[in-house]
């Protein structure tokens, strides 16, 4: 990309060498495996496909990701910790490594190469962070304001990355309030993740691999968790939060009238929230990590129609520009790599491929989804 168009990767992940370190000392899962033959590999759940995936370099060292980021012509990437987190640790260890964690990946941001940018006034590194918060049964909300105000603080780190299961009872829990109050005053974005996917069976017996879990059942958690947030009301309490959702927000696009017209006929939630349920797709962010043109343009068009209804009763027609402006690009980076060492990762040329494509989307609304969007959302346009 040019330095007027920089092309900006939000969805790209690393396990720090601190994090990598405790989940080598794990004997379950989430753990870091260590074969007879000196190889790494990682097992995120039990009972996982090919008994974990190989696990190097490529995860934690940063002339790793910056390589990567050179060869497909990246300029800036905001980089999160990837999957599972600290969901399997004791409210007081995550509470601790969540602190020592934000505090080496500000480290890590901070001393990266700088990106000059001729669209921007502002002196750029090349990589930034979303901080982690010690979401886990039994932690003390001060634990999490603290990690909130210290991400805050840290200039590199503009949001954090967050996981669907709160404290334990979802992210609809009410005793989240003071959080999302906290990262709305802080301007802080939160990238909305999935990891525990949907109740395995549904996949039946036959080996499909990975398949059926990252494809179906990461979306439809991700679908799940934002449609209780906004059924909770989340949205009417924090009106200005900014919620980032991972590959494209599942489901959520697609099933979001029928979702509506749930709400309506339902005498337990049809007064609850103050806007149609549509109206709140037009509040949040999404990547563009969705592989094809057509599913890219169908977001875009369905995240433009919110402002329908707004209660105005202004009629609006969806406009797919409108929508790209809260469409972001991502990698997903470093999952799913090429099965040859010299490929090009087609979660990137894909990717690239699809923004191109789309059709209602001039240059501008494509140089905006490939990285404009990004810099305006951070505060680094």
């Amino acid at each position: 990309m040019s330095s007027a168009h920089p092309l900006v990767d939000i969805h790209t992940h690393l396990y720090l060498p601190r994090y990598a370190a405790w989940l080598r000392s794990r004997s379950t899962a989430p753990k870091i495996m260590t074969l007879s033959n000196g190889d790494e590999r990682l097992l995120i759940l039990e009972n996982e496909p090919s008994g974990g995936r190989p696990v190097g370099p490529q995860y934690w060292a940063r002339e790793e990701k910056l390589e990567f980021m050179d060869r497909h012509e990246i300029d800036i990437s905001f980089v999160s910790t990837a999957n599972p987190w600290l969901d399997f640790l004791s409210a007081a260890d995550a509470h601790e490594l969540a602190l020592g964690l934000n505090a080496d990946l500000e480290e890590y941001c901070a001393t990266s190469p700088s990106f000059k940018s001729s669209s921007s006034s502002l002196s750029l590194k090349r990589l930034y962070g979303f901080g982690l918060v010690p979401l886990v049964p039994d932690i003390a909300i001060s634990a999490l304001l603290e990690c909130v105000e210290q991400i805050a603080a840290l200039p590199h780190l503009k949001g954090l990355i967050m996981g669907t299961r709160g404290v334990g009872k979802g992210l609809d829990d009410d005793a989240l309030d003071p959080v999302w109050k906290a990262i709305e005053k802080a301007g802080l974005v939160v990238f909305l993740h999935p990891h525990y996917g949907v109740d395995g069976s549904a996949w039946g017996e036959k080996d499909n691999g990975h398949v059926l879990p990252l494809a179906l059942g990461f979306p439809f958690e991700t679908t799940t968790a934002t449609a209780r947030l906004i059924l909770s009301g989340v949205f009417d309490r924090f009106p200005n939060l900014s919620i980032l959702l991972a590959h494209s927000g599942g489901a959520l696009p697609q099933l979001s009238s029928r979702l509506a017209s749930c709400i309506e006929h339902d005498p337990v939630v049809a007064s609850r929230l103050k806007h149609d349920a549509r109206y709140y797709l037009g509040k949040l962010f999404f990547d563009a990590v969705a592989y094809g043109p057509e599913e890219l343009g169908f977001v875009s068009e369905i995240i433009s129609r919110s402002a329908r209804y707004d209660g105005s009763n202004v009629t609006v027609k969806a406009d797919r520009k409108v929508g790209s402006k809260r469409m972001l690009f991502g990698t997903d980076h470093p999952f799913f790599p090429p099965l040859g060492a010299t490929e090009k990762w087609k979660s990137v040329v894909e990717n690239l491929e699809a923004i191109e494509s789309v059709v209602g989307w001039d240059e501008d609304e494509k140089n905006g989804v490939r990285g404009g969007n990004a810099l305006a959302l951070f505060g680094l346009a």
